[in-house]
């Protein structure tokens, strides 16, 4: 699970820098952020812990 994860939040981050370079701004920034809130490493969503 944690690979297919990390292989869409590259997916993801890649669309995004793509879509800032042909002018999509709000896309982009939008596209990087939901790439790194899914990843496996750093801050994910799917890695909350519950208290």
């Amino acid at each position: 699970m944690g690979f297919l994860l990390w292989i869409l939040a590259v997916i993801l981050v890649i669309a995004g820098i793509v879509t800032l370079l042909k002018g999509g701004i709000i896309l982009g920034i939008v596209l990087i952020v939901v790439g790194l809130a899914v990843g496996p490493g750093g801050w994910s969503v799917f890695n909350r812990s519950r208290t």
